[in-house]
């Protein structure tokens, strides 16, 4: 990358991270939790689902096992019952017992705190570990769901797809003690304004820096000028294609 496209990009990242600290001056976790084991087991059932349905099905799920001692000895199928309207339940309730008895017999029954230790959970990823870390522990973590990814896209601070590529993307561009909060509130940001298919911008209050804003303003003249003049050049060879081609007269 040229030299002056990181700095612009760093520039933008930290405009970014000031203007959502204003916007949202409490970076909150939306997923209802009241220890580490809590938060790890809600963070997995929130996997292709919201964290609205998963705060719907933890109160029954902790009441049963409010420890990692009892879930690891819970019943698979009780388990798959209590958390089936997650979606994926017989993979999550499995992944939440498994995760529960590794806690147990690898961890003296606390929840790690190294991303090392934690992606060896089941049902655990980087994404997980990275909540887990920067939300409970306050150590460095940013998490990359799918709404760090299409903003992080959307205002052109990265181009890359795969998750774990943008959170060092992210990581290089922002100092360590902001990484979490800077994901949660660019998780509560694209809830809230910046929509998938319809996104708020002439609410937004990063749409002045924004490359993917979709109000006129920000066609710039340039750019625009460049289109009318491809517009004009295909017309006009459009125009000569359909013109009659004249027989020469004979002398």
């Amino acid at each position: 990358m040229v030299a002056g496209k990181k700095i612009e990009i760093q520039n933008r990242a930290t405009s970014v991270l000031g203007l959502l600290k204003r916007e949202y001056p409490v970076a909150i976790c939306e997923l209802t939790h009241d220890s580490a084991f809590q938060l790890l087991a809600a963070t997995i059932l929130s996997a292709q689902c919201t964290d609205a349905r998963v705060n719907m099905v933890t109160p029954a799920l902790f009441a049963a096992y409010p420890t990692p001692e009892k879930l690891a000895a819970a019943s698979l199928s009780h388990v798959e019952q209590l958390v089936r309207s997650t979606g994926f339940y017989q993979s999550k309730a499995k992944n939440l017992i498994g995760m529960a008895n590794q806690v147990m017999t690898q961890f003296g029954g606390e929840v790690p705190k190294e991303i090392e230790d934690l992606i060896t959970l089941p049902g655990v990823g980087r994404k997980t570990a990275n909540v887990l870390r920067s939300v409970v522990f306050g150590l460095p973590g940013l998490p990359v769901d799918t709404h760090v990814g299409r903003l992080s896209r959307r205002l052109g601070l990265t181009k890359l797809e795969d998750a774990v590529k943008v959170e060092y993307e992210l990581n290089a561009l922002l100092p360590p003690a902001e990484w979490g909060e800077f994901s949660l509130r660019l998780i509560l940001h694209g809830r809230r304004v910046c929509d998938a298919r319809k996104p708020k911008c002439d609410e937004c209050l990063l749409e002045s820096l924004c490359p993917s804003s979709s109000l006129p303003t920000k066609r710039k003249p340039k750019k625009v000028a460049e289109k009318r003049a491809k517009r004009v050049a295909r017309k006009s060879t459009k125009k000569v294609a359909r013109e009659p081609v004249k027989k020469a007269k004979r002398k």
